[in-house]
C-alpha cells in the first residue's frame, strides 16, 4: 500500500508532458539501437553470400564444364575413342567464361545449392560439408540456362551415304570443340518421324553459344519423305553428303551383310536378274543406293546446293586433313581439324584419328570397319561400271564436280575396303 500511495504522489507532481516527452525518447533511443543491429547483420550476411557465391560460382563453372565436355572431349570410334585435345577444351571453355555472365537463375540456383551445404553442414556438424547437386539437378541448371548450353535441334546433318565414309567424318568433327553431335543414328526422319521434334531435340547434346549441333543418318539420303520432313523442320540447314564410288559401295555394302549373315548368296547372284542377259538387279538396295542422282534429285526439290556439301570418300581415305578444311569452311567453323590429327593406318586402311602431342598409338575405328572385300568376278565389276557410268556423269553435272570414279574400273580404288 505505501508502494502504489508513493507512485501516486510522484505521478501527480510530474507533468504528464515531461512524461510523455521521457517515454517517447526512451522509445526512439531502443528502436536506433534495433535498426543499426540488423543494418550490420544484414550486411555481414550480404558480404558471407557474395563471397560465398564468388567461390561457389568459380566451382560452378568447372562442374559445367566437365558436363558439358563429357561426351565432346572423348571422340567414340565404336567401341573406342580419341581424346580431344586438353588445350582446346581450355580454350573453347575460357571463351565461354570471359563472354557470359550469370544470370538471376543462376544466381538463384548457386545461392541454393550455397544453403543446401549449409543445411546439410547444420544437419552434421561434426563431419564436413559435402556439395549436394546431384546429376538431374545439374541437367536442369545446363538446359534451362542459355549461357551454359542447350538441347537444340541440328543445324547441320550427315544425310548419306551408307558405306561412304560418314562414321570417319563424324568422328571426325567430333574433334572440333564447336562441334556437338549425336554419337548414334537417331533415324528420326525415316523410322521415327512419328515420335515428334521434342523427342529427336531430347536426343541431342547440350550446346553453347557458337557450336554446331550435328547428327548422321546414312539412311536418309535415299528415304523419299526425308527431304520434305528435314525441310519442315530447318529450312536452311546444312546437309553432308559423303559419296563413294558406287560399285566399290555396293561391295562394302555386300560385306557387311555377309558379316552378319554368311549363308546369304554371292554377290554375283544377287547384282543380276539374269546375269546371261545382263540383266542387273537395279532394285537390290545395294545397287539402288549408288544411283546418286536419282536420290539427290529429290533433295534439289527443297534445297539448294549452297546448302549442301558433297565429299569424296576416296579422298578422305587418302588426304583426309584436305577434305576436313572443306567441311570446316562449309560449316563457317574455324579450321582446327588438321593433317596433325590423323595417322594413316596401313592394316585397316584408312586413317586413325589421334591428338596432334600424343605419341601414344591412335586410335581407330572400330572392328566392324576395315574388312577386306571378298574377291569379286572382274566382269561383274565392268558391268557395273557400265551400268552406274550414265547416272554418274548425271551427278557430276548436277553437283559440278567430278569424282572421277570411271578411273577405278579395275576395282583396287583406296576404298576397296569396308
Amino acid at each position: 500500500m505505501a508502494f502504489w500511495s508513493s507512485t501516486s504522489v510522484f505521478t501527480s507532481k510530474v507533468p504528464r508532458k515531461i512524461l510523455f516527452m521521457f517515454t517517447l525518447s526512451l522509445s526512439v533511443t531502443y528502436l536506433f539501437y534495433s535498426l543499426m543491429s540488423c543494418y550490420n547483420s544484414f550486411q555481414f550476411q550480404e558480404n558471407y553470400v557474395y563471397q560465398g557465391r564468388l567461390v561457389t560460382e568459380e566451382t560452378t563453372f568447372v562442374t559445367l564444364r566437365e558436363k558439358l565436355y563429357s561426351t565432346s572431349s572423348q571422340v567414340y570410334l565404336d567401341e573406342e575413342f580419341v581424346e580431344r585435345t586438353a588445350t582446346e577444351q581450355t580454350i573453347a571453355v575460357s571463351s565461354v567464361r570471359n563472354s557470359v555472365g550469370i544470370d538471376e537463375r543462376t544466381a538463384g540456383w548457386v545461392r541454393a545449392q550455397a544453403a543446401t551445404t549449409r543445411s546439410a553442414a547444420a544437419a552434421a556438424p561434426g563431419e564436413p560439408p559435402e556439395f549436394s547437386t546431384t546429376d538431374s539437378e545439374l541437367r536442369r541448371a545446363v538446359n534451362c540456362t542459355s549461357d551454359y548450353g542447350v538441347k537444340k535441334l541440328p543445324q547441320a546433318i550427315i544425310i548419306g551415304v551408307k558405306k561412304g565414309g560418314t562414321r570417319a567424318l563424324l568422328e571426325a568433327l567430333r574433334v572440333h570443340p564447336d562441334v556437338r553431335a549425336v554419337g548414334n543414328e537417331p533415324h528420326f526422319f525415316d523410322r521415327n518421324y512419328e515420335k515428334g521434334l521434342d523427342w529427336y531435340r531430347e536426343l541431342m547434346p547440350s550446346t553453347l553459344e557458337g557450336q554446331i549441333t550435328m547428327e548422321k543418318t546414312p539412311s536418309y539420303f535415299v528415304t523419299n519423305s526425308a527431304p520434305k520432313r528435314i525441310h519442315s523442320m530447318a529450312r536452311d540447314i546444312k546437309l553432308i553428303i559423303v559419296v563413294r564410288n558406287p560399285v566399290t559401295r555396293a561391295i562394302s555394302d555386300y560385306t557387311q551383310t555377309l558379316s552378319k549373315r554368311p549363308e546369304i548368296p554371292t554377290f554375283e547372284v544377287l547384282a543380276f536378274k539374269n546375269r546371261t542377259l545382263g540383266l542387273i538387279d537395279a532394285s537390290w538396295s545395294a545397287l539402288r543406293i549408288g544411283i546418286y542422282a536419282l536420290h539427290l534429285e529429290s533433295w534439289m526439290q527443297y534445297f539448294p546446293l549452297s546448302q549442301m556439301h558433297f565429299v569424296s570418300g576416296e579422298r578422305l581415305i587418302i588426304d583426309p586433313a584436305g577434305e576436313m578444311a572443306k567441311v570446316q569452311d562449309f560449316l563457317g567453323l574455324k579450321r582446327i581439324v588438321t593433317d596433325k590429327h590423323f595417322y594413316f593406318n596401313k592394316t585397316k586402311g584408312f586413317p586413325c584419328l589421334k591428338k596432334p602431342e600424343d605419341s601414344s598409338t591412335p586410335r581407330c575405328l572400330g572392328k566392324s570397319k576395315g574388312r577386306t572385300h571378298p574377291k569379286i568376278d572382274p566382269d561383274v565389276i565392268r558391268r557395273l561400271h557400265k551400268f552406274y557410268k550414265p547416272f554418274n556423269m548425271m551427278f557430276y553435272q548436277m553437283t559440278g564436280q567430278n569424282f572421277q570414279w570411271e578411273l577405278e574400273e579395275d576395282g583396287n580404288s583406296p576404298g576397296s575396303r569396308d
